[in-house]
């Protein structure tokens, strides 16, 4: 899925609930970005460098991106795709999201947000 968000069920979609991709009908439109990978990896790699309990931005792996394309991409749109990227990290189990110093649900997620690895 492109943005990470967990999908929930909605009668609408009743009929062909085994074929749903998408959470709305944005994230089916804007798909996921080129970069996608790209973004993952460097949360990742700027983790591993932060340290145990570190936290780190999604506009930091944008701009570690965006120096590694010569900025040819548009800061907005990777910065958008990064939240997405941490997202589907946090789905992943990899990573947790934070807001202040709470954990909180990446679905439901508002605001400036955090990302920590998850701690054993």
């Amino acid at each position: 899925m492109g943005c990470g968000r967990t999908i929930t069920w909605r009668r609408a979609w009743a009929d062909d609930w085994e074929q749903v991709r998408w959470c709305s009908k944005r994230c089916r439109r804007t798909g996921t970005h080129a970069d996608a990978a790209a973004l993952e990896d460097a949360i990742i790699t700027l983790l591993d460098s932060a340290g145990r309990n570190a936290t780190v931005s999604p506009a930091d792996a944008a701009a570690m991106v965006a120096a590694a394309t010569g900025g040819a991409a548009d800061s907005s749109s990777l910065e958008t795709a990064s939240r997405a990227a941490a997202l589907r990290l946090a789905a992943a189990g990899d990573v947790v999201i934070m807001v202040g110093s709470q954990v909180v649900d990446p679905s439901t997620a508002r605001g400036d947000i955090r990302i920590r690895r998850v701690q054993p």
